[in-house]
């Protein structure tokens, strides 16, 4: 029994694997009969798999979708690479979480020790799930610095385009940076390190695919307080440039000549209100005065600021700015004396 049991298995992830297997190549990758792979087929598909045949010279079986969900076979970087998924959808606030955190349990309870201990390394807050990107740092790279974390024990690596980063280069060599790593967290699709360096006296939010370690195992530290203790609230803040929370340190109000449906898709983290059919009311923050002023400009309407007067400042110093480019350009595309 415990035989055909690992052979079931064994088949399933081959086919799992490509779409097409023709059935004497099946039975040589398994090393037994013709006869006995449809009777290992047929066992799966009393389990809920849709093993289809096809005919031909090259006759086989194929694993289709179905109408039902079947058991899962992974192996151990699918199942830790769908752990994570899992665990960053918990956080998202989405319908999903509460399936995704059921789902997440399942998985882990069933777990061998070892792929456990590596998903608690890999486990990161995530801050704010929107905005997706292109960011993929190498999966060796994201457990060794989630295992330094796990283990509080201190970073030194080189810092700028990522683990491809040249270290020699002309002039003095570049000291690695040393941290003491705290958290690891998703911003917006990217993976960050969330750390203490002393060389700074700071906290610093570091992208992870910009790091090249030097070295592993580096001495252990004592884990210091986060300003605020919550690590999301602390990155956020971070990013929107504030010291202190997670709110902008320039927020402002204005009502545009847009209805709130057209406003809302491109706002942000704003608030829109509707003002009537045609105009909105929206709250919304940036780095600066004039960093908020800029973003009014994407909406591409006329707009009335209600307040704070620094905002109505800022729009006012961009407007002469603006003006200027647009006197500048309009005086250089003027054709010369001997040239009309």
């Amino acid at each position: 029994m415990v035989k055909t049991s690992g052979r079931l298995l064994t088949m399933l992830s081959l086919l799992q694997s490509r779409r097409d297997w023709p059935g004497e190549e099946l039975a040589a990758r398994l090393g037994v009969s013709s006869r006995t792979v449809r009777r290992d087929v047929d066992r799966l598909r009393e389990l809920g798999y849709p093993i289809t045949t096809f005919k031909g010279p090259d006759g086989g079986y194929r694993l289709d979708a179905g109408t039902r969900m079947p058991p899962l076979l992974f192996d151990d970087d699918q199942a830790i690479a769908t752990a994570v998924a899992l665990g960053s959808a918990t956080a998202t606030g989405a319908e999903i979480g509460e399936g995704a955190a059921r789902a997440l349990a399942t998985l882990r309870q069933v777990m061998p020790a070892r792929l456990r201990r590596r998903l608690d390394t890999l486990r990161p807050s995530v801050v704010d799930p929107s905005d997706a990107t292109t960011s993929r740092p190498d999966g060796d790279l994201l457990s060794t610095i989630g295992a330094a974390v796990h283990a509080r024990e201190e970073l030194r690596f080189d810092y700028g385009r990522g683990p491809d980063t040249e270290r020699e280069q002309e002039g003095p060599p570049v000291a690695p940076r040393r941290v003491q790593p705290h958290h690891l967290v998703t911003w917006r699709g990217r993976w960050y390190l969330v750390a203490w360096e002393d060389a700074r006296e700071d906290w610093r939010v570091l992208r992870v695919d910009r790091i090249a370690l030097r070295g592993l195992h580096g001495p252990r530290f004592t884990p210091r307080e986060l300003p605020g203790g919550d690590v999301a609230a602390f990155v956020t803040g971070r990013f929107r440039g504030s010291a202190q929370g997670t709110a902008w340190p320039c927020e402002g109000e204005v009502v545009l000549s847009l209805p709130a449906a057209a406003v809302a898709p491109f706002a942000g983290d704003g608030v829109v209100e509707e003002v009537d059919a045609g105009r909105c009311r929206l709250f919304l923050g940036s780095w600066s005065w004039i960093g908020l002023a800029s973003a009014l400009g994407r909406f591409d309407a006329d707009f009335d600021v209600i307040g704070p007067p620094e905002l109505d400042d800022a729009c006012a110093h961009l407007a002469r700015r603006y003006h200027r480019r647009g006197r500048t350009t309009v005086e250089s595309d003027v054709p010369a004396a001997d040239e009309t």
